[in-house]
């Protein structure tokens, strides 16, 4: 019978262990569950797209984003400051590397800052917010009784310290500001208390401009800008409706307005934007010659230490034009690899303040992203003469220990930040010795929820 079936269907008898005319079944593919990692699909640059895209999703790219960047800005940094600044050492006839061991030294304290701020945990800097921005008013007000405070080109903002120590508090105003801003807004925030526009504004408005008020009357309208731009971003994150955030930009646009019409020199600053000429009065000088440094630079650059402005002919190349020096003596590649350093490091901290669901996270994260970013931004551009000079270092980067100390102990609150994320939390407690199954399986339980979470229903 066998035989006469298989000889009328025209197929082969088949026999399995089951016996004579039993037909194996051919097992059903398996599915693919939450716990089984789909592979990437595709050859060539899809599967490499693939690979770069779940590498860049890790729980610690943030974390490695943060930290490696803001170390090499600051390495980097330090070898233009010494490039930068030695012959500006000699004229005042002081050894060629002084500006260099004051930043070295600097960057040191500012280092122990950071990791003292990476370990630190979010409550302990809700708790530090308060009387670090008493302190700032109170050395602010110092700086505007005679005798006490310091004025340098025109700007009254600095302390000395003795010897060639000087302090310039309203460096500190910015980290303070957000601390403090990030802590009531997240206060509010629990409260429910954001949605009414008086709530939003009292007090985090007035106390900015109080802090903005006692900066120019040491007249440093570069620090009130960028002092200006993080309580815009701490507004724009807790959600400030269009109609409340333009309202303040346009008064604080007027007040802008009004202070520098008043002001011969702004007035200057604002002509020279775009300039190729150095202007009747020679009022274009810096920017001119920050643009001939730039061009001069070329592809690569004439070499480390073999810059021609910086003899004398660009004021300021070891503090608010080492952009330029740098141009001039890395090229195009060495801009845009400090560009590249600058726009990893706040993809960090957007991508930090956007993951976390604690509020205060969240605005301390995304007001250190703006101050950075804004700064950066306002130096590189006037460099480039996209924008009038403000007056402003370049963040981790230029001379000065008063902005490269609270910067650096911002950039430790984004890596702290960084660290406390749950699965960030989890990836590092893997890599410690000892500490073995509860860390890894809670790891790839978020890492499989997520990936659950990202594909179609008709793919589970």
């Amino acid at each position: 019978m066998l035989a006469d079936d298989s000889a009328l269907t025209g197929r082969p008898a088949l026999r399995g262990r089951a016996g004579a005319g039993t037909v194996r079944r051919q097992a059903a593919p398996r599915r693919r569950g939450p716990t089984m990692p789909r592979p990437p699909r595709g050859n060539g640059p899809r599967r490499l797209y693939e690979q770069l895209r779940r590498t860049w999703d890790r729980p610690l790219t943030a974390y490695y984003l943060i930290l490696g960047s803001a170390l090499l800005i600051t390495v980097l940094g330090l070898v233009m400051v010494y490039s930068a600044s030695m012959i500006k050492a000699l004229e005042l006839s002081l050894p060629a590397s002084y500006f260099f061991r004051k930043q070295f030294f600097a960057a040191v304290i500012g280092t122990a800052l950071l990791l003292a701020a990476s370990r630190m945990p979010a409550r302990l800097h809700r708790a530090l917010s308060y009387p670090l921005l008493a302190v700032t008013v109170f050395l602010m007000v110092l700086v505007q009784i005679p005798g006490i405070g310091v004025s340098i080109g025109g700007n009254q903002n600095w302390i000395s310290l003795g010897g060639p120590f000087m302090l310039q508090p309203s460096e500190f105003a910015k980290l303070a500001l957000i601390l403090w801003g990030a802590d009531l807004l997240a206060r509010k925030q629990d409260k429910r208390l954001l949605t009414q526009w008086k709530h939003m504004l009292v007090p985090l408005v007035p106390v900015a401009f109080m802090l903005l008020g006692l900066i120019m009357l040491g007249g440093d309208m570069g620090t009130a800008i960028i002092l200006t731009a993080i309580l815009f971003g701490l507004l724009w994150l807790a959600g400030a409706p269009t109609r409340l955030f333009a309202g303040v930009l346009a008064f604080a646009a007027f007040i802008g307005f009004v202070l520098i019409s008043n002001n011969a020199n702004r007035m200057s600053r604002l002509g020279c934007i775009g300039a190729t000429d150095l202007g009747p009065k020679g009022e274009c000088w810096q920017a001119v010659h920050g643009i001939y440094a730039l061009a001069s630079g070329g592809w690569f650059g004439s070499g480390l230490g073999a810059s021609v402005e910086k003899w004398g002919q660009l004021p300021e190349p070891h503090t608010d034009f080492i952009f330029a020096i740098t141009g001039e003596e890395l090229g195009l590649a060495g801009t845009l690899s400090v560009l590249a350093l600058f726009a990893a490091l706040g993809y960090a901290g957007i991508r930090v303040a956007g993951r976390t669901e604690d509020p205060f996270v969240r605005y301390a994260a995304g007001g250190v992203t703006t101050w950075i970013t804004a700064q950066a931004v306002v130096n590189i551009g006037a460099v480039l003469g996209l924008l009038p000079i403000a007056g402003v270092p370049l963040p981790l980067f230029s001379y000065g220990g008063s902005s490269l100390l609270p910067t650096m102990f911002a950039v430790g609150l984004l890596i702290a930040f960084a660290r406390e994320d749950p699965a960030a939390k989890a990836a590092l407690a893997m890599r410690r010795p000892g500490l073995g199954k509860k860390a890894g399986v809670r790891w790839k339980t978020m890492t499989m929820r997520r990936r659950v979470k990202k594909r179609p229903s008709g793919e589970r």
